[in-house]
This record gives C-alpha cells, sequence and structure tokens, in this order.
C-alpha cells in the first residue's frame, strides 16, 4: 500500500510520518483494502488541518480535523476514518434489519 503525505506550509518530519502510518495500521483491523490513502497537512491560522481520503471497496471515506496539536488532529482523522469504516461495513445489516421491521406489519 503506497500511502500518499501532502503538507502546505510545512515539512513532513519522519515522526510525523511513522504517526500517520501508526494510526493507518489501525484501520486495517477492518479487513478491508485501503485504496491509495492520502493526508494532506496544512498549517491554519489557529493550528493545524489534517485532511484525509481512501478508497475502499465498500465507498471512499474522506475526513477532516483541526487541531493546535498536529498529533491530535491525525488521531481525529483517525477516529472519523475509522467510524465511517465501521459504518459502511455494517451498512447491510442494517437493511437486513430494516426488511425484518417491514415483514411484521
Amino acid at each position: 500500500m503506497t500511502l500518499n503525505i501532502t503538507s502546505k506550509q510545512m515539512d513532513i518530519t519522519p515522526a510525523i510520518r511513522a504517526h500517520i502510518e501508526e494510526r493507518l495500521t489501525k484501520l486495517e483491523k477492518w479487513q478491508t483494502q485501503l485504496i491509495n490513502p492520502h493526508f494532506i497537512l496544512s498549517k491554519i491560522p489557529q493550528g493545524f488541518a489534517v485532511d484525509a481520503s481512501i478508497g475502499t471497496p465498500y465507498g471512499n471515506l474522506v475526513a477532516r480535523a483541526e487541531s493546535d496539536d498536529m498529533y491530535k488532529a491525525i488521531n481525529d482523522v483517525e477516529a472519523k476514518l475509522e467510524r465511517q469504516l465501521n459504518k459502511l461495513q455494517h451498512k447491510g445489516e442494517a437493511r437486513r434489519a430494516d426488511e425484518r421491521l417491514k415483514d411484521s406489519f
């Protein structure tokens, strides 16, 4: 898997790259293929912003987080991506539950 990291108005240090890769491995527990993950790190007047987009077989995951700490923003983006991936993977189960309710009426 190739990880693309782009930065605006700042340098990408090996520590930041390692932190993003560590957080991305947490998404692999969902046992799905992560297609072309792309992170954009930006410096904004209030702190830092992190934008992420990842393709999956279920659909695209897109998240953005802002914080005064770069590492906190990366953690927030990872949490948002994980929630989206969970929702996409369990979407079919929710539909089956909905069908069961329709049959009871």
